[in-house]
Protein backbone atom coordinates (compact mmCIF):
# COMPACT_ATOMS: atom_id res chain seq x y z
CA UNK A 1 0.00 0.00 0.00
CA UNK A 2 1.20 3.52 -0.81
CA UNK A 3 2.04 5.67 2.19
CA UNK A 4 1.67 9.37 2.91
CA UNK A 5 4.47 10.22 5.35
CA UNK A 6 3.54 13.44 7.16
CA UNK A 7 6.31 15.37 8.90
CA UNK A 8 4.52 17.47 11.52
CA UNK A 9 6.26 20.23 13.51
CA UNK A 10 3.55 21.43 15.89
CA UNK A 11 0.29 19.95 17.14
CA UNK A 12 -2.07 22.53 15.62
CA UNK A 13 -0.61 22.30 12.08
CA UNK A 14 -1.70 18.86 10.93
CA UNK A 15 -2.33 17.53 7.40
CA UNK A 16 -6.03 18.46 7.34
CA UNK A 17 -7.47 18.20 3.83
CA UNK A 18 -4.32 16.42 2.57
CA UNK A 19 -5.08 13.54 4.92
CA UNK A 20 -8.72 13.35 3.87
CA UNK A 21 -7.89 13.21 0.15
CA UNK A 22 -5.00 10.79 0.68
CA UNK A 23 -7.36 8.38 2.42
CA UNK A 24 -9.75 8.65 -0.53
CA UNK A 25 -6.84 7.67 -2.78
CA UNK A 26 -6.09 4.63 -0.58
CA UNK A 27 -2.90 5.91 1.00
CA UNK A 28 -1.85 4.64 4.39
CA UNK A 29 -1.27 7.73 6.54
CA UNK A 30 1.75 7.82 8.85
CA UNK A 31 2.22 11.00 10.89
CA UNK A 32 5.73 11.63 12.21
CA UNK A 33 5.49 14.12 15.08
CA UNK A 34 9.00 15.51 15.10
CA UNK A 35 8.21 17.83 18.02
CA UNK A 36 7.57 14.67 20.06
CA UNK A 37 10.89 13.15 18.97
CA UNK A 38 9.37 10.61 16.57
CA UNK A 39 12.03 8.93 14.45
CA UNK A 40 12.71 10.10 10.91
CA UNK A 41 11.05 7.49 8.64
CA UNK A 42 12.65 5.07 6.24
CA UNK A 43 11.13 5.58 2.81
CA UNK A 44 10.35 3.07 0.11
CA UNK A 45 9.10 3.18 -3.46
CA UNK A 46 5.54 4.49 -3.67
CA UNK A 47 5.84 6.77 -0.64
CA UNK A 48 4.82 10.44 -0.76
CA UNK A 49 6.31 12.85 1.80
CA UNK A 50 4.22 15.77 3.10
CA UNK A 51 6.10 18.39 5.14
CA UNK A 52 3.85 20.65 7.20
CA UNK A 53 4.24 24.18 8.58
CA UNK A 54 5.31 25.54 11.94
CA UNK A 55 6.58 28.66 13.74
CA UNK A 56 10.24 27.63 13.59
CA UNK A 57 12.33 28.38 10.51
CA UNK A 58 15.29 27.46 8.33
CA UNK A 59 17.50 29.76 10.42
CA UNK A 60 16.69 27.57 13.45
CA UNK A 61 18.45 24.55 11.94
CA UNK A 62 21.14 23.54 14.42
CA UNK A 63 19.50 25.25 17.41
CA UNK A 64 19.09 23.40 20.70
CA UNK A 65 15.42 24.35 20.77
CA UNK A 66 14.61 22.28 17.68
CA UNK A 67 17.26 19.54 17.53
CA UNK A 68 15.19 17.52 15.04
CA UNK A 69 15.39 20.22 12.36
CA UNK A 70 18.95 19.21 11.45
CA UNK A 71 17.86 15.59 11.08
CA UNK A 72 14.89 16.68 9.01
CA UNK A 73 16.83 18.82 6.53
CA UNK A 74 19.33 16.00 6.00
CA UNK A 75 16.42 13.62 5.44
CA UNK A 76 14.92 15.94 2.81
CA UNK A 77 18.27 16.17 1.01
CA UNK A 78 18.51 12.38 0.88
CA UNK A 79 14.97 12.00 -0.40
CA UNK A 80 15.54 14.60 -3.12
CA UNK A 81 18.55 12.60 -4.28
CA UNK A 82 16.37 9.47 -4.32
CA UNK A 83 13.60 11.38 -6.17
CA UNK A 84 10.96 10.44 -3.61
CA UNK A 85 7.88 12.68 -4.20
CA UNK A 86 7.60 15.59 -1.74
CA UNK A 87 5.04 18.29 -0.98
CA UNK A 88 6.21 21.07 1.33
CA UNK A 89 3.70 23.46 2.93
CA UNK A 90 4.80 26.85 4.35
CA UNK A 91 7.75 25.90 6.61
CA UNK A 92 7.82 22.65 4.62
CA UNK A 93 8.29 24.61 1.40
CA UNK A 94 11.10 26.63 2.99
CA UNK A 95 12.87 23.46 4.16
CA UNK A 96 12.42 21.89 0.73
CA UNK A 97 13.95 24.91 -0.99
CA UNK A 98 16.81 25.05 1.51
CA UNK A 99 17.58 21.35 1.05
CA UNK A 100 17.79 21.94 -2.72
CA UNK A 101 20.27 24.82 -2.34
CA UNK A 102 17.98 27.80 -1.70
CA UNK A 103 17.54 30.00 1.37
CA UNK A 104 15.06 32.28 3.13
CA UNK A 105 15.00 35.90 4.23
CA UNK A 106 12.64 38.03 6.29
CA UNK A 107 9.62 39.18 4.27
CA UNK A 108 9.48 42.97 4.01
CA UNK A 109 6.85 45.39 2.77
CA UNK A 110 6.31 49.11 2.31
CA UNK A 111 8.52 52.10 1.55
CA UNK A 112 10.97 51.99 3.14
CA UNK A 113 10.61 48.20 3.43
CA UNK A 114 10.05 46.87 6.95
CA UNK A 115 9.63 43.33 8.23
CA UNK A 116 5.93 42.48 7.96
CA UNK A 117 4.39 38.98 7.90
CA UNK A 118 1.91 38.01 5.20
CA UNK A 119 -1.18 36.81 7.07
CA UNK A 120 -4.70 36.31 5.78
CA UNK A 121 -6.50 35.34 2.61
CA UNK A 122 -5.41 36.77 -0.73
CA UNK A 123 -5.17 35.75 -4.36
CA UNK A 124 -2.21 34.00 -5.93
CA UNK A 125 -1.45 34.44 -9.61
CA UNK A 126 0.09 31.95 -11.99
CA UNK A 127 3.38 33.35 -13.30
CA UNK A 128 3.40 31.70 -16.67
CA UNK A 129 1.50 29.25 -18.81
CA UNK A 130 1.59 25.98 -16.92
CA UNK A 131 -0.25 23.05 -18.48
CA UNK A 132 -0.70 21.29 -15.12
CA UNK A 133 -2.22 24.16 -13.13
CA UNK A 134 -3.43 26.72 -15.67
CA UNK A 135 -7.06 25.60 -15.47
CA UNK A 136 -7.15 26.00 -11.68
CA UNK A 137 -5.99 29.61 -12.04
CA UNK A 138 -8.52 30.65 -14.69
CA UNK A 139 -10.73 31.97 -11.90
CA UNK A 140 -9.33 33.86 -8.87
CA UNK A 141 -7.65 31.49 -6.44
CA UNK A 142 -7.64 32.82 -2.87
CA UNK A 143 -5.50 31.02 -0.30
CA UNK A 144 -4.46 31.48 3.32
CA UNK A 145 -1.05 33.03 4.04
CA UNK A 146 0.64 32.72 7.44
CA UNK A 147 4.37 33.42 7.19
CA UNK A 148 7.04 35.99 8.04
CA UNK A 149 9.80 34.81 5.68
CA UNK A 150 10.14 34.58 1.91
CA UNK A 151 11.89 31.81 0.02
CA UNK A 152 14.99 32.43 -2.07
CA UNK A 153 14.53 29.68 -4.63
CA UNK A 154 17.38 27.39 -5.66
CA UNK A 155 18.46 27.49 -9.31
CA UNK A 156 16.83 24.13 -9.98
CA UNK A 157 13.37 25.35 -8.87
CA UNK A 158 10.69 26.56 -11.27
CA UNK A 159 8.35 29.29 -10.00
CA UNK A 160 4.66 28.66 -10.76
CA UNK A 161 2.62 31.23 -8.79
CA UNK A 162 3.02 34.40 -6.71
CA UNK A 163 1.03 36.77 -4.52
CA UNK A 164 1.22 40.57 -4.55
CA UNK A 165 3.19 40.53 -1.29
CA UNK A 166 5.49 37.59 -1.89
CA UNK A 167 6.76 36.28 -5.22
CA UNK A 168 7.76 32.77 -4.17
CA UNK A 169 4.40 31.20 -3.40
CA UNK A 170 4.33 27.98 -5.42
CA UNK A 171 7.21 26.17 -7.11
CA UNK A 172 8.34 22.80 -8.36
CA UNK A 173 11.69 21.05 -8.31
CA UNK A 174 12.04 18.72 -11.29
CA UNK A 175 8.79 16.76 -11.57
CA UNK A 176 8.67 15.16 -8.12
CA UNK A 177 8.69 17.96 -5.51
CA UNK A 178 6.37 20.93 -4.96
CA UNK A 179 6.57 23.77 -2.45
CA UNK A 180 3.55 25.81 -1.29
CA UNK A 181 4.24 28.91 0.80
CA UNK A 182 0.47 29.17 1.43
CA UNK A 183 -2.01 26.86 3.15
CA UNK A 184 -4.69 24.80 1.39
CA UNK A 185 -5.13 22.11 4.04
CA UNK A 186 -7.06 24.11 6.62
CA UNK A 187 -10.64 23.85 7.86
CA UNK A 188 -12.52 26.75 9.44
CA UNK A 189 -11.98 25.18 12.87
CA UNK A 190 -8.22 24.85 12.29
CA UNK A 191 -7.95 28.51 11.32
CA UNK A 192 -9.95 29.66 14.35
CA UNK A 193 -7.55 27.66 16.51
CA UNK A 194 -4.53 29.30 14.85
CA UNK A 195 -6.02 32.74 15.41
CA UNK A 196 -6.26 32.00 19.14
CA UNK A 197 -2.97 30.13 19.54
CA UNK A 198 -0.82 32.45 17.39
CA UNK A 199 -2.23 35.76 18.62
CA UNK A 200 1.10 37.63 18.83
CA UNK A 201 2.01 36.77 15.23
CA UNK A 202 -1.45 37.82 14.04
CA UNK A 203 -1.18 41.18 15.79
CA UNK A 204 2.32 41.67 14.38
CA UNK A 205 1.06 41.20 10.84
CA UNK A 206 -2.38 42.81 10.98
CA UNK A 207 -2.40 45.16 13.96
CA UNK A 208 -4.65 45.30 17.04
CA UNK A 209 -7.76 44.20 15.12
CA UNK A 210 -5.95 41.32 13.46
CA UNK A 211 -7.89 38.52 15.07
CA UNK A 212 -11.24 40.05 14.08
CA UNK A 213 -9.99 40.64 10.53
CA UNK A 214 -8.93 37.01 10.20
CA UNK A 215 -12.16 35.63 11.64
CA UNK A 216 -14.13 37.65 9.10
CA UNK A 217 -11.87 36.47 6.25
CA UNK A 218 -12.23 32.90 7.50
CA UNK A 219 -16.01 33.17 7.28
CA UNK A 220 -15.76 34.67 3.79
CA UNK A 221 -13.20 32.37 2.18
CA UNK A 222 -12.79 29.04 3.99
CA UNK A 223 -15.92 27.28 2.79
CA UNK A 224 -16.03 29.22 -0.49
CA UNK A 225 -12.58 27.98 -1.54
CA UNK A 226 -12.99 24.41 -0.31
CA UNK A 227 -13.68 22.84 -3.72
CA UNK A 228 -10.81 24.65 -5.44
CA UNK A 229 -8.39 23.73 -2.67
CA UNK A 230 -9.54 20.13 -2.93
CA UNK A 231 -8.97 20.16 -6.70
CA UNK A 232 -5.54 21.70 -6.17
CA UNK A 233 -4.44 18.99 -3.72
CA UNK A 234 -5.89 16.28 -5.97
CA UNK A 235 -3.83 17.64 -8.88
CA UNK A 236 -0.67 17.50 -6.75
CA UNK A 237 -1.39 13.89 -5.81
CA UNK A 238 -2.13 13.02 -9.44
CA UNK A 239 1.14 14.50 -10.68
CA UNK A 240 3.23 12.87 -7.96
CA UNK A 241 1.64 9.44 -8.34
CA UNK A 242 2.61 9.21 -12.01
Amino acid sequence: MRRLLVLQHIEIEGPGLFEQLAEERNFKIKIIRLYKQDNIPQTKKGDLILIMGGPMGVKDIGSERYPWLKLEINFIKRELEKKIPIIGVCLGAQLLASAAGGDIEVLKYGSPPIALPEIGWSQIFIDKLDKDFQELFEDPFHVLHWHGDRILLPNKAELIASSTRCEEQFFRISDFAYGLQFHVETSSAMIDNWIDEDKEFVLEGLGPNGQSILREENRKFSDKTFLKRKLFISKLFELLEN
